[in-house]
């Protein structure tokens, strides 16, 4: 892989309690690290039921350069849409690029 073809550019998002002001709290993803260089690319998709509704799940692939912190409670936004990371990979195991697992629900 070359560095130009990490074309896109993501944010990484992570969970982060809030007080709700009547003693509980609710999760709203805030940005990590943004303008992040990334490749995307779609794997595969599938219609679920769900609610009495159809709903389609769309599983890409990102690739972006090496980093240790990365954790699966994270989200990937990109171009107004958001997916959440299903697995991490260290393709080669030589600390270079991270493939994202992710999926998206439409």
């Amino acid at each position: 892989m070359k560095i130009g073809d990490l074309n896109k550019r993501i944010t990484l998002q992570a969970p982060t309690k809030v007080s709700d002001g009547m003693g509980g709290f609710s999760t709203v993803f805030s940005a990590v690290a943004s303008s992040i260089a990334a490749a995307i690319w779609p794997v595969s998709a599938s219609d679920t039921i769900q609610a009495n509704a159809t709903v389609m799940v769309v599983t890409h692939r990102i690739r972006i350069r090496y980093r240790s912190v990365l954790k699966t409670s994270w989200r990937v936004s990109w171009g107004g849409r958001y997916f959440t990371i299903v697995s991490i990979i260290d393709p080669s195991m030589d600390h270079k690029f991270l493939d994202l697992l992710v999926k998206e629900a439409t």
